[in-house]
């Protein structure tokens, strides 16, 4: 009917047969995500008109101040997903141990890790803001869930995605078998398909780093950021220095316009030699992404997808957008360029 476009549901039921994790389980768990999804997006559209900005006081695991906001993002996936009957365990950002499903409820085969609310720093100010999303299959024998079920390589999710809360709410999702994006539909409450097939550039024009951390990287990685900043690379000129400072923004706009976001291991805080970003739950998500469209990921020498997790919030750097800057830029830090 003309007017009306492809839900989310519509895709995923269409694409089922090509591909092998979409069945009627897989379905009904994108579905209560998307529903949670919308949830936080109503909580996300009028934060600046009720009391649910500023810190609870608390401090996750991270050792972050808990926002307000954050917190009711953890609360609303934890509750919606625990009910859906696909789940046996999950995990978030924001909790110390994995999160159980109560017998007194269905189980289901999958694993769910999430990022709650990424960016969430930047929600004050009104910039866009996300929420990460990566499913696993249960695939040991065990009749119960241990921490070891979740310490995976990425090349095993199913599925990855992201929900963006900005001027638009997007979700854009990858089930191995491409990229999509589709756009809420405020009128009708629908995700419809706005992004078909979503194919990064080769080449990029854009980085995206922190830079005020310069001081604390070592010499190759400043090396890689003179790269972008010269005219001795591939385009011959200057990539032009694009940093929101919320991940998910960072790498949404890279995903369709190409470029690089980086956020390297440095000096600053001994207790994160490796980095500051999670491997489970934003790292491993966002590289099974960019992989399907046609990007790349490493942690500035291995590929994120064939990192096996060791711990629950194990950080990573990383390195991810456009292939050949991903490439370049994973080369110098090998020191072969």
């Amino acid at each position: 009917m003309e007017g009306i476009g492809i839900t989310v549901t519509e895709h995923i039921l269409i694409h089922q047969k090509q591909t092998p994790a979409a069945t009627g389980q897989f379905t009904r768990l994108m579905s209560e995500l998307i529903f949670a999804a919308k949830i936080i997006a109503r909580e996300v559209n009028k934060a600046g008109l009720v009391d649910i900005l500023g810190l609870t006081g608390e401090v996750n695991v991270q050792g972050e101040q808990v926002r307000k906001l954050d917190e009711f993002s953890n609360r609303v996936l934890i509750y919606r997903m625990q009910r859906s009957g696909m789940l046996c365990a999950m995990s978030s950002e924001e909790n110390a141990d994995i999160i159980e499903v109560p017998e007194d409820m269905p189980r289901g085969s999958y694993i769910l890790i999430f990022d709650p609310l990424d960016g969430s720093s930047n929600i004050d100010v009104n910039v866009s803001i996300g929420t990460i999303f990566s499913i696993h299959r249960k695939t040991s024998d065990r009749p119960y869930v241990t921490t070891e079920d979740f310490l995976r390589t990425g090349s095993e999710q199913v599925a990855a995605g992201y929900f963006l809360y900005g001027s638009s709410n997007m979700l854009v999702y990858t089930t191995g078998n491409g990229v999509h994006g589709f756009t809420l539909d405020p009128s009708v409450g629908e995700f419809l398909l706005s992004h078909p097939n979503i194919r990064i550039p080769d080449l990029g024009k854009h980085y995206s780093v922190n830079e005020s951390n310069t001081l604390y990287w070592d010499d190759r990685t400043k090396k890689v950021l003179s790269y972008f900043k010269s005219t001795e690379n591939e385009r011959k000129k200057p990539y032009k220095a694009r940093y929101i400072g919320s991940m998910v923004a960072d790498f949404h706009r890279n995903l369709l316009q190409g470029g690089i976001f980086m956020y390297p291991a440095d000096k600053k805080d001994p207790a994160k030699p490796r980095g500051k970003l999670r491997l489970l739950c934003e790292a491993a998500p966002l590289a099974f992404v960019v992989e399907q469209a046609g990007g790349a990921a490493t942690d500035g020498e291995k590929r994120i997808l064939d990192i096996k997790a060791t711990a629950l919030h194990e950080r990573v750097p990383l390195f991810i957008g456009s292939r050949k800057d991903v490439e370049m830029a994973t080369a110098i830090m090998r020191g072969e360029a």
